[in-house]
C-alpha cells in the first residue's frame, strides 16, 4: 500500500503542476486520504478525515480528488481493497449469526457508514451474509471454493492451508472454517487446517516444530463434523512413527517470510526425486528410509550428502 501510496503524492504534484507549499500541503493530505480510503475501502467522511480541508480547497471535495487520483493509478488496485473490505464484513455478518447479531444502531458509527457504502443498508447486508453462511452448507459449493483457492495444498479430498492463509481464502471458505471454530473455539497450538471438500469436516492440526522443523511431526488432531457435531481427536505424542509434512511452502500464504527457504529445499528434494511415490514418505520413518535409499540427509532446510 506504501507504494500506492507514493505514486498518489507524485501523481497530485505532476496534476498541482506548482512547486509550492500549497501543493505540498496538498501531496500530504492526498497521502493521508488514500491511506483512510484504503484502510476504510470507501470515501471517508468529514470527521473521520479533518485533514481533507487542502483536498476541498484545491479539488472541491475528497471525492473529486479520489476521481483525479484514479486517473493517476488505475482502478484495479483500489476495487480490489473496496471488494476484500466487502467481503471481510460479509464473513463477519455470516459468523455472527451465531451469537445473534446486533441491530445496525448498536454498530460503531464507522461500521455503520461502511455497511451503507458496501450494501446500502443493513438488511441487504445480513440477506448476503445469511446466503453465505447457508452455502458453506453445500458441499459442491465448499468443493468448487477449494479447486479456485489460490492459497493451501489441494489434495482429492480436502484443502490445507496454514492458519496465516486463512483470511487469503475467499468468503465461502472463511466461513466455512469460522463455523467449526465458532463451534470448537481456538485450538491451541492449531497451525493447518484441513478443509474436508465433501464430508462437511473440519480438522485442526498441530505441528508444534513447523516453522524449524524441515518436516515437521503432526502431534494431534482434531476434526469436527459440521453436519453432526461428532468430534474425533488423535494424538501422536508417543507415537515413534507419526505423519509428517512434506512442501512446506503450499501451505503459506504470498509473501510469507518463510515461504522461500521452504521452497528452495523442496526444490532440492524434487531434484533428487525424493518426492516420487508419495504414498510411502508420509511419515518419519518411510521419509528417513528415502533419505536413506537415496543417501541423502537433511540439515536445517538444506538436502544433503550422506557421508
Amino acid at each position: 500500500m506504501l507504494s500506492i501510496v507514493n505514486a498518489i503524492v507524485w501523481g497530485y504534484g505532476l496534476l498541482d503542476k506548482m512547486a509550492t507549499i500549497d501543493s505540498r500541503a496538498v501531496a500530504t493530505a492526498a497521502g493521508g486520504a488514500m491511506t483512510t480510503i484504503a484502510t476504510h475501502g470507501r470515501l471517508p467522511e468529514e470527521n473521520e478525515f479533518p485533514e481533507g480541508t487542502a483536498l476541498e480547497e484545491r479539488f472541491g471535495s475528497i471525492k473529486r480528488a479520489f476521481a483525479l487520483v484514479k486517473r493517476v493509478t488505475g482502478t484495479s488496485e483500489w476495487d480490489e481493497i473496496t471488494t476484500r473490505r466487502t467481503e471481510d464484513f460479509l464473513v463477519y455478518l455470516a459468523l455472527g449469526r451465531f451469537q445473534r447479531r446486533p441491530p445496525m444502531t448498536a454498530l460503531p458509527i464507522g461500521l455503520q457508514r461502511d455497511i451503507r457504502a458496501f450494501f446500502g443498508n443493513y438488511t441487504k447486508a445480513c440477506r448476503q451474509a445469511d446466503d453465505l453462511l447457508f452455502r458453506s452448507g453445500n458441499s459442491e459449493a465448499v468443493d468448487e471454493a477449494c479447486k479456485r483457492a489460490t492459497v493451501g495444498k489441494l489434495l482429492p479430498n480436502a484443502l490445507y492451508v496454514h492458519r496465516n492463509a486463512l483470511d487469503s481464502l475467499e468468503p465461502l471458505l472463511r466461513v466455512y472454517e469460522g463455523c467449526a471454530r465458532a463451534y470448537l473455539g481456538e485450538v491451541e497450538g492449531a497451525n493447518l487446517i484441513k478443509l474436508h471438500r465433501h464430508s462437511g469436516k473440519v480438522s485442526y492440526l498441530v505441528y508444534p516444530d513447523f516453522e524449524t522443523d524441515p518436516h515437521p511431526a503432526l502431534l494431534r488432531s482434531i476434526k469436527l463434523s459440521l453436519r453432526t457435531r461428532e468430534l474425533d481427536c488423535f494424538d501422536y505424542a508417543k507415537s515413534t512413527n507419526p505423519p509428517i509434512l512434506h512442501r512446506k511452502e503450499t501451505f503459506l500464504p504470498p509473501g510469507h517470510a518463510l515461504l522461500a527457504k521452504f521452497a528452495r529445499l523442496t526444490r532440492q528434494e524434487e531434484k533428487h526425486g525424493l518426492l516420487d511415490e508419495t504414498a510411502t514418505i508420509g511419515t518419519r520413518e518411510g521419509w528417513e528410509r528415502r533419505l536413506a535409499g537415496r543417501g541423502f540427509t537433511v540439515r536445517g532446510h538444506r538436502l544433503v550428502r550422506r557421508k
